[in-house]
C-alpha cells in the first residue's frame, strides 16, 4: 500500500470541506484519480488538485503539508489508517472518527474530536471551543478513543461526553466536563468557571494544583477511600507524560457531584 503526501499550494479564499479525504478513500487510487476527487468549496464542489499537489510516499499514511486553518473536517469519520498534518486545521477535525490515528502538528478549530468514538487524535497546539463534545442538536458527545491536546483547550471541553479519554496538558476554558455522562477528562493546568456543571458520572482530574479550579458548591467531599482506583487511573494517565507523569505520588482531594443534577461523577483535585 502506498501513502500519499498532499502539499498545499496556497491558502484558499473560502473554507474547504475535506470530509471523505481519508486513507481508506485514497487506497488503490492513482495520483491523477486523487487529484480529481471533489471537495466542498463554499457552495461548490471542486477538484482536490485546486488546492494540493499530490505525491506518493513510502510511509503508508496520508500526510498533509501546509496551514490547513481554512480546511474543515480533516479526518472526519476516520475509520482506520494514519493521517498527519504539518500545520493547523480548521473546524470539526477528527469529528466522528471511529478508528485509526490522526496527528495535527498545529492548532485545531471548533468542535475538534466532536462525537469521536474510537482511535487516537493528538493535537500538538491548542483547540478551540466544544472539543470532544456533541454536534449541534445532538445529545451525545465524545463516545470513545483517546483525544490528547498538548496545548490549551477552549470552553465546553467534553460537553455531554459519554466515554473515552480527553487529555489536555495546558489550561481549559469555562464549563469543562459540562453535562458529562461518563469517561475521563484530565487537565494539566487551570480551568475556567463552572467546571463539571451538570455532571452525571465520569471523572474530571485537575492536575494543576490546589488553585486549578474552584470546587462547585454542588459537589461534596468524598468520604470513602479511592486509593486503588486512583492508582489505576494515574497509571493510565502517566503514559501521556508532562503534568500527568508523577500523579501517583501526589495527594488528592476528591469531590462527588453534580448534586444539582443528581450526579455521581467525581472531581479530583490534585494537591
Amino acid at each position: 500500500m502506498t501513502g500519499w503526501r498532499l502539499t498545499l499550494k496556497a491558502a484558499p479564499a473560502l473554507r474547504v470541506d475535506l470530509r471523505g479525504i481519508t486513507p481508506a478513500a485514497l487506497a488503490g487510487l492513482s495520483a491523477v484519480e486523487i487529484e480529481r476527487l471533489p471537495v466542498g468549496y463554499g457552495n461548490a464542489r471542486v477538484a482536490l488538485a485546486e488546492f494540493f499537489t499530490v505525491a506518493p510516499q513510502s510511509d503508508e499514511s496520508l500526510h498533509f503539508a501546509g496551514d490547513l486553518s481554512r480546511f474543515d473536517r480533516v479526518g472526519w469519520q476516520l475509520a482506520g489508517g494514519r493521517m498527519r498534518v504539518e500545520g493547523s486545521v480548521g473546524h470539526h477535525a477528527g469529528g466522528c472518527m471511529r478508528a485509526g490515528e490522526l496527528v495535527v502538528n498545529g492548532h485545531a478549530g471548533l468542535l475538534a474530536a466532536c462525537e469521536m468514538a474510537g482511535g487516537s487524535f493528538t493535537v500538538h497546539g491548542n483547540v478551540d471551543d466544544n472539543a470532544a463534545g456533541a454536534l449541534p442538536g445532538s445529545m451525545d458527545g465524545m463516545r470513545g478513543g483517546c483525544f490528547v491536546v498538548l496545548g490549551d483547550a477552549g470552553a465546553r471541553l467534553g460537553d455531554r461526553m459519554r466515554r473515552g479519554s480527553a487529555i489536555v496538558h495546558g489550561h481549559a476554558g469555562d464549563f469543562v466536563a459540562s453535562r458529562m455522562v461518563a469517561g475521563t477528562i484530565a487537565i494539566g493546568g487551570k480551568v475556567g468557571a463552572h467546571a463539571a456543571y451538570g455532571m452525571r458520572r465520569g471523572s474530571l482530574v485537575l492536575a494543576g494544583g490546589p488553585s486549578a479550579a474552584a470546587v462547585p458548591a454542588t459537589f461534596v467531599p468524598a468520604l470513602g477511600a479511592a486509593d486503588v482506583i486512583w492508582q489505576l487511573l494515574t497509571r493510565d494517565l502517566a503514559r501521556h507524560g508532562g503534568p500527568f507523569a508523577a500523579l501517583a505520588s501526589r495527594r488528592i482531594a476528591r469531590h462527588l457531584g453534580d448534586l444539582a443534577a443528581d450526579g455521581k461523577g467525581e472531581l479530583i483535585l490534585v494537591l
